[in-house]
């Protein structure tokens, strides 16, 4: 009982700060700082932890990879902590790798050659594992992780004999096996440049991009299904398909691809639609703010990048990566739009491969890190703006 009081007393020494204040505090300092926060005393520990929980809670990362193209093993890693708005560069030993780098919208990361299937689960990419390849080679692939499971879709060679061949790799038994084909009507578009993948419970959806046609993969049966028309209307010349809650969301443009008149997102429904059967509709949740559609689809045009990390859905135009647009939304529907300047941006990152990814980063994944020797080192910005 004696110790338990020493404790006590010293907890109240070491911390002359309320415990309110410094739950408060620390909801403005970014996750990286608070790993040192979290050892200076037992009571700043429990404050640091009660933040996170109650106060501003942990958000998944959003990670940028630039791949130098001539020398594929020069690699250098950024991170946006959107809980702080915060940037950072991140220095860790990186394998060799010698192929391109490639990431499915989630924390998969992975290279695929004609000798090697490799790939990262981890939420800091710290941890490879080595495969064999596929049987079928592939140059551009639609890949999911679902659950243990890897599948490997379409992007096959032109001298294989089946450029729709599917194969699913367990992670666990560290297999391959040979699937159902995708669908015939997607054989001129099989390859990832046409198609959009997500993942929604033991199913992956493809969809075609611009006329919104998509399959579903159930993993247990190994099979196709389909097709289901997602896209939400005709005035959508191009969309793509992602989830968020593990419920499938559609991000649409709208009007021509030389006149972007607006960009939508929208949630997929289910229920009964006519009698007993099961019927599905796009339900529209929110239209990016007009000005910040002018951002990313700049001057020049081209094409916006997609990614759904978490609650949220990241947009970029890859020609003028400067800004970025997240929308985060919430569990009733209600979405919050902000622009974010994009401090990676540099003659380096220009020239190179650009691969985004995210994931949900923790404490323990950060001191993890820290102990393999990784460096984060804070990029600062004033650019910072809501929507």
């Amino acid at each position: 009982m004696a110790s338990c009081n020493n404790t006590t007393v010293q907890d109240q020494r070491e911390t002359p700060i309320h415990q309110d204040i410094l739950e408060t505090v620390f909801s403005y300092v970014p996750l990286i700082h608070l790993v040192s926060a979290s050892h200076v005393s037992h009571a700043w520990s429990r404050a640091v932890s009660t933040s996170l929980r109650h106060v501003n809670p942990i958000k998944p990362w959003l990670t940028l990879h630039f791949q130098n193209r001539r020398a594929p093993h020069l690699i250098n890693t950024f991170a946006y902590d959107p809980r702080s708005r915060a940037w950072f560069q991140i220095h860790a030993p990186h394998p060799t790798h010698t192929s391109a780098l490639r990431a499915s919208h989630s924390s998969l990361l992975y290279t695929l050659s004609p000798s090697e299937f490799a790939f990262s689960l981890d939420p800091l990419h710290l941890h490879w594992h080595h495969a064999v390849p596929p049987r079928v080679w592939r140059i551009d692939p639609i890949v999911a992780r679902v659950g243990a499971r890897i599948v490997v879709a379409g992007g096959a060679c032109d001298f294989e004999d089946d450029p729709l061949a599917v194969e699913i790799y367990d992670t666990e038994s560290r297999t391959w096996t040979r699937c159902q084909s995708m669908p015939a009507i997607l054989k001129d578009s099989s390859a990832s440049t046409w198609l959009s993948a997500a993942v929604a419970g033991e199913r992956m959806y493809v969809m075609e991009k611009n006329s919104g046609v998509t399959y579903s993969f159930d993993c247990n049966t190994m099979t196709w299904q389909g097709p289901l028309e997602l896209r939400p209307n005709r005035s959508v010349f191009h969309c793509v398909i992602g989830a968020i809650r593990g419920g499938l969301m559609v991000a649409g443009m709208v009007g021509e691809a030389e006149n972007v008149k607006e960009v939508k997102l929208w949630e997929v429904k289910w229920g009964e639609a006519l009698g007993s059967e099961l019927g599905h509709w796009c339900e529209e949740l929110t239209t990016i703010p007009k000005e910040m559609t002018v951002k990313i689809m700049g001057e020049g045009g081209g094409s916006i990048e997609v990614n759904w990390i978490g609650n949220s859905v990241y947009f970029q135009n890859r020609r003028e990566p400067e800004e970025i647009v997240v929308c985060e939304v919430a569990s009733g529907g209600g979405c919050e739009w902000e622009s974010v300047s994009n401090v990676t941006v540099s003659d380096v990152s220009r020239m190179g491969r650009t691969v985004f990814c995210g994931a949900h980063v923790g404490l323990e994944d950060l001191k993890r890190a820290i102990k393999k020797n990784c460096v984060f080192v804070e990029k600062v910005t004033d650019k910072f703006k809501d929507g």
